[in-house]
């Protein structure tokens, strides 16, 4: 006998990426920034007082939102805090999806979307991000819930914004115009919230910051926006070590904008050296690499690595079985990879 709904247990639940124990080991597999965060975040959590833990955190977060809004030159009203950037994914199904109220998107891509869409028992729809009338398609179907992976996760892709803004507009339901990588990007979706009320942009703290640790995100949107998703998310979602945390994370301009410099600047050479070593790997404008390959399999090829405590991620799905995605690393542990996958390939860069 079964107490749970039927829709859970007919659904197969979220698989998140390998965590290997130790420190012996090239992780590159879970999309985690390779540098550490900024001195001033340590400095903020080593300041955290007996009475802020004794107490409840402010309940919307709001030193960090005043902070996150000097950076993005919106209101503070037009951010929402968040448990990380998965936390928004499942207020927003709550808000806008039902049994009668489906979600579409393009694939492939993350894969927690239609697990919560199993959840809220709600209809999923995935439509090929490739396709040449990929807007078409999401304007056509114009679902409660359309969300855009921007840059694409796991292919590393880029949509113009102009783009984005213009499928909004042919949209009645709300567009969630997932960012979660768009701090490695040439541009961000931003500027559409001050110009369109159904757009809402998620972002998060894990991976331009450093802090997947904490599990910090937020919402981007209009104020009438936020308030309705206000109701939906819980009474205390981020706490307050996270709020000390990440506030001092995006006050730290000069320091983020470093780290991530040195990030795009591996993923060119990274880029660039797995594409010697007989990779086809397109351009991509996240802190990852999608790498394919026919001989050896891309899965042998994975397991392998994995034997000599190097870990990248492969998804055994169509589309993707061919290829591997690859975390940017430190120099040093991407030139631990690809050295092991220059003996594992056979071939000289």
């Amino acid at each position: 006998m079964s107490y749970v709904r039927e829709n859970i247990e007919r659904m197969k639940g979220y698989t998140p990426g390998f965590q290997p124990e130790g420190l012996d080991v090239v992780k590159l597999n879970t999309n985690e920034n390779p540098y550490p965060p900024s001195e001033r975040v340590l400095e903020a959590v080593r300041g955290i007082t007996a009475e802020q833990l004794r107490r409840y955190p402010q309940p919307l977060g709001d030193k960090f939102r005043i902070a996150a809004s000097g950076v993005l030159g919106v209101e503070p009203d037009n951010i929402m805090c968040t448990n990380g950037g998965d936390d928004l994914l499942t207020i927003a199904f709550r808000a806008f999806c039902d049994e009668k109220r489906a979600v579409i998107f393009p694939g492939p891509t993350y894969s927690l979307y239609p697990v919560l869409a199993h959840i809220q028992d709600c209809a999923a729809w995935e439509v090929d991000f490739d396709d040449e009338e990929l807007y078409d398609n999401l304007a056509d179907a114009n679902e409660a819930l359309t969300i855009i992976c921007n840059p694409n996760a796991p292919s590393g892709k880029q949509i113009e914004p102009a783009k984005i803004g213009e499928l909004a507009e042919r949209l009645d339901g709300v567009l969630l115009v997932d960012e979660a990588y768009a701090d490695f990007a040439e541009q961000d979706c931003v500027g559409l919230v001050r110009e369109l009320d159904n757009v809402m942009i998620l972002r998060s703290m894990s991976k331009g910051y450093s802090l997947a640790g904490i599990r910090f995100g937020y919402c981007i949107a209009s104020a009438e926006l936020i308030g309705e998703l206000l109701k939906v998310k819980d009474s205390y979602n981020v706490d307050a070590v996270a709020i000390e945390a990440a506030t001092a994370a995006i006050e730290d301009q000069d320091y983020f904008r470093s780290n991530v410099m040195k990030v795009v600047a591996e993923r060119q050479r990274l880029t660039k050296n797995l594409r010697e070593l007989g990779f086809a790997v397109e351009d991509s404008s996240t802190n990852f690499v999608l790498a394919q390959i026919s001989k050896p399999s891309a899965k042998d090829i994975y397991e392998e690595l994995a034997r000599r405590n190097i870990f990248v991620r492969y998804f055994d799905l169509p589309k993707l079985k061919d290829k591997l995605r690859v975390t940017v690393g430190t120099p040093e542990q991407n030139d631990a990879l690809l050295g092991a996958l220059k003996d594992i390939t056979g071939n000289e860069e």
